[in-house]
């Protein structure tokens, strides 16, 4: 069956918005009924299914009654057929990236469409349904029954419909166009040092809220403030006058307010005392929302971050931030992260490493990491994928870059962990860059104000000294640490180098080191001079260590990077083989000297 077939049936039916809805808040909590497991797909290389001049047809087609009529034939016929191609096809698991499931897609880039037939009844006739995917890779359009929902742009953050309308009472048919080709004008853009796994890599699920329900809200400390808890509801279907409630048992709070006109709340509710969230203590409150029939439940940890100086302040006390970058990626399961377990992993590893903090770079991760880092008491640096050479000067990139930022910061804003919003990575000074970099900064804080902005920048040689290393950036000016990567011993020079090396940081700010390293091949051993061997990457972080603790401003780092990870850009034969190596533990999770050496070093600080 010929499967240009798809072309003709999901541009007749697509039209429709390309938009998606709002995100609600914690559809962690709601009651799921889960899509995930096992979905048809067919590969489409050629994009058969996005000839425009078909779309353009059928429209002019629609304007007439009659016409009308005819395409409602055609598509009725199409689609039969398009069923038919489905049930023939062969199947993947959702979540899981096609890469890793079948040797014959490892390296495919394109469009793969997805489709899984479900059967659905709602609990109650007036309730609304919400379909969620928690991510998809990179852009994904959504079908369901013949309709188009919208599309989503972005491979990291969820996105939802609502389906009510859509949703029949009983058979229901979702298909979904997934397609990860990299663009010179997305976000992250055409280079990166990750694997692109396409496809569906997140869970999707649906589930119900009441008509008048909860559509978000944010509870969290004043920054200014570590005795008022800060309150600000927004509702759906709620009229003026009609009632919201909160309660947060523990602290002895119960709440009822009345909606505005605008079906929103705004309050500041002062508090005795507080067992504030740290690592060390990591305290969460079960906190009760209700809106009618509408329940919610979250468990929320409060605390306040702040800088003063050159210092970094949770709770009004100096912290250090011991940690380690991650990458999204599960080394022994091979694929993207995507479950609890996984996460309980890569966030285990950090643990035992001793870390209090933990980049997760180099793109939002899943909620599961937040989550049980705000339960097992770490503090998280989100990054928005904003990654080496942006298309600076194009609209479409910067409002791309902010809906991404947008959608984790209204996803995780609920967390006590996330004390870091990240802008960038490695973007090479420029004008253009800069007031890319400076919108998005204005845009964070005038959305959160209560949590540190910074993005990972470089450092340069001294012309006249090589062995002088200066921080300066004109986007430094505009965070609240300074960050910044640097590979003494692996990219410039020897691991004994870091000995005579000298910063030059003219900032009163605290500094972080969000990236330094080397790359060692677990097992291989030999002179602590010879490349790959774990004894050059051991030395790398002993001369590291040493250097980083001489510079008055240092508050914290990340080194690159927790565990080896998949990348097209690592192909040397044997020590590399499609990997980036610079991890502390291998792809099989075997354990290098230099972790040992940095646990040391954080079980000691």
């Amino acid at each position: 069956m010929n499967k240009l077939i798809l072309a003709i049936v999901l541009q007749l039916i697509c039209g429709g918005i390309y938009a998606q809805s709002s995100l609600l808040q914690n559809s962690y909590s709601r009651n799921k009924t889960t899509l995930n497991g096992k979905w048809n797909v067919i590969i489409d290389p050629y994009d058969n299914g996005s000839y425009s001049y078909r779309l353009e047809r059928f429209d002019e087609m629609s304007k007439s009654p009659r016409s009308a009529y005819y395409m409602d034939q055609q598509v009725k016929d199409k689609t039969d057929r398009l069923e038919y191609n489905f049930e023939t096809a062969e199947t993947l698991m959702v979540p899981g990236s096609w890469n890793m499931q079948n040797d014959k897609y490892y390296w495919y880039e394109g469009s793969m469409w997805y489709r899984r037939k479900f059967d659905y009844s709602k609990s109650a006739a007036s309730n609304e349904v919400m379909l969620r995917f928690e991510g998809a890779n990179y852009k994904t359009d959504v079908y369901l029954n013949g309709k188009k929902l919208g599309q989503h742009i972005g491979g990291f953050t969820p996105f939802e419909f609502n389906i009510t309308e859509h949703l029949k009472d009983g058979a229901n048919s979702l298909v979904v166009l997934v397609n990860n080709n990299r663009h010179r004008d997305a976000v992250p853009t055409i280079n990166t040092d990750w694997f692109n796994y396409g496809g569906i890599t997140r869970d999707v699920f649906l589930y119900e809220v009441p008509q008048k329900h909860i559509n978000d809200y944010c509870i969290q400390l004043r920054k200014d403030r570590k005795n008022q808890i800060s309150v600000k509801i927004s509702t759906s279907g709620l009229q003026k006058g009609e009632k919201v409630s909160l309660n947060i048992p523990e602290l002895k709070i119960s709440k009822e307010y009345t909606v505005d006109q605008n079906g929103e709340v705004e309050d500041d509710i002062p508090v005795k005392k507080l067992n504030y969230w740290s690592p060390e203590n990591p305290k969460l409150y079960n906190v009760e929302l209700a809106a009618g029939e509408d329940q919610l439940s979250d468990k929320i940890g409060f605390r306040t971050i702040a800088v003063e100086g050159t210092k970094i302040l949770l709770n009004g006390e100096q912290v250090f931030l011991k940690g380690i970058s991650i990458h999204e990626e599960n080394p022994v399961r091979g694929d993207r992260c995507f479950s609890m377990d996984d996460a309980r992993i890569l966030l285990g590893w950090a643990k035992d490493l001793g870390c209090n903090f933990v980049r997760l770079a180099h793109y939002p991760h899943n909620e599961n990491m937040v989550r049980l880092a705000d339960e097992i008491g770490l503090m998280v640096w989100e990054e928005n994928p904003v990654y080496w050479t942006i298309a600076w000067e194009n609209e479409a990139t910067y409002q791309n870059a902010q809906n991404q930022l947008s959608e984790v910061m209204s996803r995780d804003k609920n967390r006590a962990s996330v004390i870091v919003w990240s802008m960038a990575n490695e973007t090479p000074p420029g004008e253009a860059r800069t007031k890319f970099l400076k919108r998005l900064v204005d845009y964070t804080r005038s959305h959160d104000n209560t949590r540190l902005i910074s993005a990972a920048m470089e450092k340069h040689k001294d012309p006249n000294d090589k062995a002088v290393m200066i921080v300066e950036d004109k986007f430094a000016e505009y965070v609240d640490l300074l960050s910044f990567n640097e590979y003494i011993g692996w990219y410039t020079g020897k691991p004994q180098d870091c000995d005579k090396i000298k910063w030059i940081i003219n900032y009163n700010k605290p500094v972080i080191i969000s990236e330094f390293g080397g790359g060692a091949l677990a097992g291989f051993h030999g002179d602590v001079n010879e490349q790959w061997t774990e004894e050059f990457q051991e030395a790398i972080y002993k001369g590291q260590l040493k250097m980083l603790s001489k510079i008055p401003q240092w508050s914290g780092c990340t080194p690159w990077i927790l565990a080896d990870f998949r990348s097209p850009r690592r192909p040397l034969g044997y020590f590399q083989d499609g990997y980036n190596r610079k991890g502390l533990i291998s792809e099989k999770g075997d354990k290098k000297k230099a972790f040992y050496v940095l646990q040391k070093f954080y079980n000691q600080k």
